[in-house]
């Protein structure tokens, strides 16, 4: 993916914690220089002040000259810095700007000098969120008038989200080491953790198509795209298809399809309800429908279909715009779904219902859903589910499993705090729910914990098979006399 454009170069602002400014000088400016005294300044000007009042029970004019000269240094500095202003201006790159959970990303800096006087020596810090790592720090050397430096850093997140970076701050020294002042851009970049993405292997499931029809029952999975007929003319079309009437009638060059594209469908199901999943963190259930999602919507539209996302409570991307909310054309679509998954979170809801509502307006080619626990109402509405859809695959988590796969964890160990969660005893739930989805036509899989999804999804095409053929020999049967 290409890397994040540079964020345009900012001169460094006043003191980073000053308040406004009043008469074009930072109010409290000068107080906020005196609050970047270090302990060395610290330890002068205490220094100072008791060889001073020393001076005076003693009687000892030499030493009120020492205290003085203690007492003056660290406020000449702290003034002679307070008046520095370096012109420097500062960017941020990326590379690359969205990376996979678990997958590092390197950060550059550059520090330009547009002033023409030699800075001193800068100490640079990067504001970075927690759970990408440790804060980077950098000490920086003279930079000559029109110079610049260069230092790049790594960051990596087990958790998907979006992180922000910056602001980029200076941190100023005077040469004796009295004060520090740190002063901060004002640009900020966001890095984009998306899930896990793990390459498919091509089967060929029911309800199937390769985009522009050739023959994989068209009739389950595919819905022509909305085309107006004539439709305005693109670079690139022939001539010889202007539709002359048209043109007339609109004053602009019309030309005619004379051959309308069907594509296939896929509407790809997360199940978000915190209800649904136990436990947290990356390796959870649902961490691993979200990563299964993003898989199965990317492995999809590398095969030419065009992809919905929906989730339980009934949002859908793209939106409802276009085709019942299909959006074929967009060749970044990839992005907008993973950047969509990166972000999503569990919902309050209890049922399906609102996803139903959806999938009941219009008819799906493929439908792919990645669902946490059920009961037997759950899938009652997911079974009406299949009505909508050519070809329908459930991959269905199982807290129990997951929770009885978790490792063990002893209070006496170091780091342990609990022994790990009973799994919930639950006899007729899931998969009493899973055996009512296959009578509905569902193909069903199970999901355990370690279980990889391109083995799943060769087991998918597996099932979806065994189910055809029984089919045929069933309706073979019922036709002989």
């Amino acid at each position: 993916m290409p890397p994040a454009p540079p964020a345009a170069p900012s001169a460094v602002p006043a003191p980073h914690s000053a308040p406004a400014a009043r008469n074009g000088r930072p109010a409290g400016g000068f107080r906020t220089a005196l609050g970047g005294l270090t302990t060395r300044g610290r330890s002068f000007v205490a220094a100072g002040v008791a060889a001073t009042a020393c001076s005076y029970v003693l009687g000892q004019s030499d030493l009120l000259r020492v205290g003085l000269l203690l007492a003056a240094l660290p406020l000449v500095c702290v003034a002679v810095l307070y008046r520095t202003r370096y012109r420097v201006a500062g960017s941020r790159r990326l590379a690359p700007s969205r990376v996979p959970a678990m997958s590092e990303a390197r950060v550059h800096l550059r520090v330009d000098n547009v002033s023409r006087v030699r800075t001193g020596l800068l100490m640079l810090q990067d504001r970075v969120p927690y759970v990408l790592g440790p804060r980077p720090r950098f000490v920086l050397d003279r930079v000559e008038p029109g110079g610049h430096r260069e230092v790049s850093y790594r960051v990596r997140s087990d958790l998907r989200g979006r992180y922000p970076l910056g602001p980029l701050q200076l941190r100023l020294t005077d040469p004796f080491g009295m004060c520090e002042l740190t002063r901060s851009f004002s640009a900020h970049d966001t890095l984009t953790v998306v899930p896990s993405v793990e390459p498919l292997p091509p089967v060929r499931l029911a309800g199937e198509s390769s985009g522009y029809g050739e023959s994989r029952d068209r009739a389950l999975a595919l819905a022509g795209d909305d085309d107006v007929i004539p439709r305005g003319y693109r670079h690139g079309d022939d001539l010889r298809r202007v539709h002359w009437r048209s043109t007339a009638k609109y004053g602009e060059l019309m030309v005619r399809r004379e051959e309308q594209p069907n594509r296939a469908r896929c509407t790809v199901l997360v199940d978000t309800r915190e209800l649904a999943y136990f436990g947290s963190g990356p390796d959870s259930a649902f961490e691993w429908a979200v990563s299964g999602a993003a898989s199965v919507a990317t492995h999809m539209l590398e095969r030419g279909f065009a992809v919905r996302l929906l989730t339980d409570s009934g949002t859908t991307v793209p939106g409802p715009e276009g085709a019942g909310g299909f959006h074929g054309d967009s060749s970044d679509m990839a992005g907008v779904l993973l950047d969509t998954l990166a972000v999503v979170e569990h919902s309050t809801g209890e049922e399906l219902s609102a996803a139903y509502e959806v999938l009941r307006s219009g008819t799906e080619g493929l439908l792919v859903a990645f669902l946490g626990d059920l009961d037997l109402k759950d899938a009652a509405g997911v079974g009406r589910m299949r009505q909508r859809a050519g070809a329908a695959i459930a991959f269905v988590l199982d807290s129990d499993d997951w929770l009885a796969r978790e490792p063990a964890v002893r209070p006496d160990q170091p780091g342990g705090e609990a022994p790990p969660k009973a799994a919930p005893e639950d006899p007729d739930g899931t998969r009493a729910a899973i055996r009512v989805l296959r009578e509905t036509g569902w193909t069903v899989v199970a999901v355990r914990a370690g279980d990889a999804l391109p083995d799943l999804w060769q087991q998918a095409d597996r099932y979806r098979s065994q189910e055809e053929s029984q089919q045929r020999d069933r309706r073979a049967a019922g036709a002989r006399p």
